[in-house]
């Protein structure tokens, strides 16, 4: 990380301290994941996420100490927000798909306060997924700020787990609530290149950033499988009307959302979507 933000680099070294504060020697790992491990972090629009990893079980006091200390009241977060998962070293290594976390935390001036003391208190609609494949982006590219290489402390996927949370990430950004119309939809580029992202994924066998993703599949002039037999062209499947959605549809609506990252306008709700379902489909199958 020798070209990494120097006030994102400070904020790391001192998360670990404090980390260790609390933990002492059950600390056994600490990683930088997403967009840091990833080399396509943005002072301004990015996240921080970290996943620590424990010798064992945390009781709730050490939990709720965790928390109070590294919270951004305590340790102001320099990104959007910090996005903080702890895990025991026998799940990190386990390869399982379940959240499997002892706690996480989301905090930041731009980021609402959120703690859960434990995996079976994550809400179902909130997605089970997220914690598998970020285990899995981490095994590739997380970055250890304490503790062996990530490719040591986090097993991967197998590739049927790999395809299943996926497909359930895309069904869940295809439940959430679109702005109606055809006009440009603010955070319609992160559901298209996230999308971007998951193929990326299938087909190559490597995580990329979602802007590099978005560009390895303009690339490979193979941006989305068609949509599904029967499926009647310029639908979505609930009745959004986008119009072609051919390669070229879908060369442009990534382009547009890679812009839209710069200060582009990015594409419609109904763009996205349509662009997301061919990507599970492909992805399904």
């Amino acid at each position: 990380m020798t070209d990494l933000d120097p006030h994102l680099r400070r904020y790391l070294t001192d998360l670990v301290a404090a980390a260790r504060d609390v933990l002492g020697d059950d600390l056994v790992g600490a990683y930088a994941a997403g967009s840091v491990g990833l080399g396509a972090y943005q002072p301004g629009r990015s996240d921080v996420d970290v996943a620590l990893v424990c010798a064992d079980a945390l009781d709730p006091g050490r939990r709720r100490e965790l928390v109070a200390r590294l919270r951004h009241e305590a340790l102001p977060c320099p990104a959007r927000g910090l996005e903080l998962v702890v895990y025991r070293r026998e799940v990190a290594r386990s390869g399982t798909p379940e959240p499997g976390f002892e706690v996480e935390l989301n905090t930041g001036a731009r980021m609402p306060f959120r703690a859960t003391w434990a995996a079976a208190d994550r809400p179902v609609e909130d997605g089970l997924f997220w914690y598998g494949l970020d285990r899995s982006i981490l095994h590739q590219s997380g970055y250890a700020l304490l503790g062996p290489p990530a490719a040591e402390a986090f097993a991967d996927l197998s590739p049927a787990d790999l395809r299943r949370l996926l497909a359930d990430a895309l069904r869940w950004w295809l439940a959430l609530p679109t702005p109606p119309g055809d006009g440009p939809a603010p955070g319609a580029e992160d559901a298209v290149l996230g999308a971007c992202r998951s193929l990326v994924r299938v087909r190559h066998g490597v995580w990329l950033s979602k802007v590099d993703a978005g560009r390895r599949l303009v690339a490979d002039g193979r941006p989305a499988a068609p949509t599904a037999a029967g499926q009647p062209a310029g639908a979505t499947g609930d009745g959004e009307a986008v119009g072609a959605t051919g390669d070229g549809r879908a060369v442009d609506v990534i382009e547009r959302s890679i812009a839209a990252r710069a200060g582009g306008s990015p594409p419609s709700g109904p763009e996205a979507r349509a662009f997301q379902r061919r990507v599970l489909d492909e992805i399904s199958r």
